[in-house]
């Protein structure tokens, strides 16, 4: 379903829960999560562009959405990535009529429309297109896991991954596949977990898209090789559920960083 510029600039459309590592397990309703890309363009403005854009999601959007009951949010921009430059605003909310009543609080913000009319300056465009997905977090990963928060530790590295499947049936066994166990192995071989969503509005549909973080490229160059090897997961995909036909049709990758204003880091 086509979404206006403005509808998502003005406009959260998705839903999650604040949470932090501890109090994710308690959570018992699935949060909504909208992901926006921010395609930047090539040429000489891209810098300019990345600064718009930047500046406007963490002093303008995220207080706003906060005002709106949202979060946490997610602010990254792209490290290595087929498409670059862009950047990425993930904003959650505990359901569909939170994301109702925050598009209402958006309209009404006054100081949020003012931002969001000189960010939309036609003189000068902060983006080159924008695209937004709407997710359902899996019911057994059903919010944002955050670290506690510490000025002295440094940003984590995050990587977003996209699998889509070939059908519906394929993608629920995908996300049963990461229940019975996958997520699981990620946490012991040291592969960090920040969300789950099921695609319920967007592109490339089915899909499911994840999030999990490394302290350094070292590091997730160790944890995915660890992850490879190791004996339940090894086990776990060859499970004639989950090993025929490939649940997984397509997957694409990013390694991102995050911006200033980033609740995820």
């Amino acid at each position: 379903m086509p979404i206006t510029r403005r509808d998502m600039l003005a406009t959260t459309l998705a839903a999650g829960a604040s949470s932090t590592i501890g109090a994710a397990a308690e959570t018992t309703k699935s949060s909504y999560y909208e992901l926006r890309h921010f395609q930047l363009r090539t040429d000489n403005n891209e810098q300019g562009q990345g600064r718009r854009t930047g500046a406007f999601l963490s002093g303008a959007y995220v207080p706003a959405a906060k005002r709106a009951g949202a979060g946490p949010i997610g602010l990254f921009s792209a490290q290595i990535a087929p498409s670059m430059p862009f950047m990425i605003c993930l904003t959650s909310y505990p359901s569909l009529a939170a994301m109702e009543a925050a598009r209402e609080k958006f309209a009404a913000d006054a100081d949020y429309q003012k931002a969001l009319a000189d960010y939309d300056s036609p003189a000068a465009p902060a983006y080159d297109r924008m695209e937004s997905w709407v997710l359902r977090a899996f019911d057994f990963f059903p919010a944002i896991e955050l670290l506690p928060p510490d000025p002295k530790r440094p940003a984590r590295l995050f990587e977003m991954r996209t699998y889509e499947s070939a059908n519906q049936t394929l993608m629920q066994r995908k996300i049963k596949m990461f229940g019975s166990g996958e997520v699981g192995i990620f946490r012991r071989v040291g592969l960090q977990p920040v969300w789950f969503g099921e695609a319920i509005a967007g592109s490339k549909l089915p899909h499911i898209t994840y999030m999990v973080a490394f302290e350094n490229l070292a590091a997730r160059e160790k944890n995915w090789v660890g992850f490879g090897s190791d004996p339940e997961w090894v086990k776990l995909r060859s499970t004639p559920e989950f090993a025929v036909p490939p649940l997984v049709s397509n997957i694409s990758n990013a390694i991102l960083s995050p911006l200033n204003g980033s609740d995820i880091r």
